[in-house]
């Protein structure tokens, strides 16, 4: 085992939610190999090229993580993990954090083909990508904006990427509706937290009307400029947003979530052209950090 592979007990984790060969066609290569593989370009930033020969064929690694990608296999498995540790009790679920992060894109990013690409290793199904392809321009240059949630432990339990320039509150709706933790025992997935905890970037009446409607407590600040424009309408401005000011101490959680994800260069620089395989990287690396 080499230095950033999975381990034995991470494997043990991983190996039951991965898919399976379905006997059409060649079978796949050791899905253990080609996922280290995977892990360390998404670890140290190279090119796929430039993967070490102990992981097999570089292409092969490449094309698997586009395939799982495009077709959400990153996805299910992030929630088939998540599953597990809610099943043991791992999930804080008392308090839920938001946040963004902007990540610089490298050049290599960019001049991606506007028509519709094709799921590597297969005919006839077109992927359908988004005309921005998450790539825009910020007070930070050419930049790419993860936005996500996560737990009392300094996990995410969702991400989604975005245009660099695009403001924070649009995104929070959007964010939040993406958590959905299957259950082992059956039933409908957890999709709501006790509590949200977010800056002053995410104030806005339709957030709070939305997590109100939800029953989920919230602590995100006023910003000045709202509390004014409240005050200045009086009584028909509503009553004063609550605050809880220990409760927002823990917004540090979500920070750390950032941190975390990107001690992993391939998230903290965006390399890949597409929105969707970007994605991807960022789900594996949430995977990688419940696998922990």
């Amino acid at each position: 085992m080499g230095r950033g592979d999975l381990t034995d007990r991470e494997w043990a984790r991983l190996e039951a939610h991965l898919p399976k060969n379905t006997g059409r066609g060649g079978r796949w290569a050791c899905h253990r190999k080609v996922i280290n593989g995977i892990l360390f370009r998404q670890r140290t930033g190279i090119p796929w090229r430039d993967l070490p020969r102990r992981f097999g064929k570089w292409k092969t690694c490449h094309d698997r993580h586009g395939r799982w990608s495009a077709d959400g296999t990153w996805d299910r498995i992030l929630r088939a993990v998540q599953a597990d540790a809610d099943a043991e009790g791992r999930i804080d679920w008392s308090m839920v954090s938001v946040d963004s992060t902007s990540c610089r894109t490298h050049q290599h990013a960019a001049g991606a083909r506007h028509r519709p690409a094709r799921i590597p290793g297969r005919r006839g199904e077109p992927t359908h990508h988004r005309p921005d392809e998450a790539l825009g321009r910020s007070r930070g240059g050419f930049t790419t904006k993860i936005h996500l949630t996560s737990d009392g432990g300094c996990r995410p339990l969702a991400v989604l990427v975005t245009p660099g320039q695009w403001n924070d509150a649009p995104q929070m709706i959007p964010i939040l509706e993406r958590i959905r933790v299957p259950r082992p025992a059956g039933g409908h997935p957890r999709t709501r937290p006790d509590h949200v905890c977010g800056d002053k970037a995410y104030s806005s009446r339709r957030n709070r009307r939305y997590l109100r409607r939800r029953h989920i407590g919230h602590t995100i600040p006023e910003r000045r400029d709202q509390r004014a424009n409240r005050q200045r309408r009086g009584s028909r401005g509503g009553r004063p947003t609550g605050f809880d000011r220990l409760r927002y101490a823990r917004r540090n959680e979500v920070e750390r979530a950032v941190n975390a994800l990107k001690g992993f260069r391939a998230v903290a620089t965006r390399y890949d052209k597409r929105a969707y395989v970007f994605q991807g990287t960022v789900v594996l690396a949430a995977i990688r950090l419940w696998l922990r």
